[in-house]
């Protein structure tokens, strides 16, 4: 399940022990391309990972805190610190491995 950034509010995201961030926009292609794998790696690694959605165009506080310049954007939080981020699309297995890094 993927939990919506509203307001900039990265509260939750930040209390997670894993909170694995996708910034991104209605209007992007690669983001729309790269949606799908989201939404299924949120299913495989539920329970050792959060997963959150942040629109940038409705989020541009959070966006801005982390440097977002170009989307799509994955930004992963251990204990509400940033350990490591990737730029563009990305194909799921790339992605995969790069998050479980991070689980316990």
């Amino acid at each position: 399940m993927i939990n919506k950034i509203e307001n900039s509010d990265l509260t939750a995201a930040k209390a997670a022990n894993l909170a694995i961030i996708d910034f991104s926009a209605q209007w992007c292609g690669p983001c729309k391309m790269l949606a799908p794998i989201f939404d299924e790696l949120s299913e495989e690694l539920e329970g050792k990972a959060e997963f959150f959605g942040a629109d940038v165009d409705q989020n541009p506080d959070a966006a801005r805190e982390f440097g977002v310049m170009s989307i799509p954007n994955i930004v992963l939080l251990k204990n509400g610190e940033l350990v490591n981020r990737q730029v563009g699309f990305v194909p799921k297995e790339i992605l995969k491995t790069m998050i479980e890094e991070f689980t316990d």
